[in-house]
């Protein structure tokens, strides 16, 4: 038990508070950016940073998916913590590189939006995502602000 503390603050220390792998982290940092028209810079890289709960930030890794103007996250049927949150404040903060990109959260459970997201989601992670019922799984529209 000692040993998994000692390595999840060794992994704080290293990261400050960025989140590593599958470890959370808390406030993101980076250059406050405007939100690009098109979300096609997203579809060459793999994972992003998302931070949620702006009065007690809380991040995590996680794979993206850009359609036009509109960015998605995807939990599958997973009510992860990151869900909790949007749920209860849908304004969230994406890092790409190093820039960072204050967004507004919005489930959907659209299903043709849902069938869209999945086909970009095999073409970019070669394999579809494991529950398409878009009521059943939860799928995040990230969208500006303003």
């Amino acid at each position: 038990m000692k040993l998994k503390i000692l390595l999840a603050l060794s992994m704080l220390v290293l990261t400050g508070c960025n989140p590593l792998l599958i470890f959370p982290g808390g406030e993101l940092d980076g250059t406050i950016s405007t939100t690009p028209q098109d979300w096609s810079e997203a579809a060459n890289i793999k994972t992003v940073q998302l931070e949620t709960r702006p009065n007690d930030p809380y991040s995590v890794n996680i794979w993206a998916i850009g359609i036009g103007s509109i960015l998605y996250v995807h939990a599958g049927e997973n009510r992860a913590t990151w869900v909790e949150h949007m749920e209860g404040d849908p304004n969230v903060r994406i890092r790409i590189g190093e820039k960072l990109y204050a967004l507004r959260a919005t489930r959907t459970t659209d299903q043709s939006e849902f069938d869209a997201f999945s086909n970009a989601y095999e073409k970019k992670y070669d394999r579809r995502p494991r529950n398409e019922n878009a009521k059943q799984a939860y799928l995040f529209r990230l969208e500006s602000k303003g």
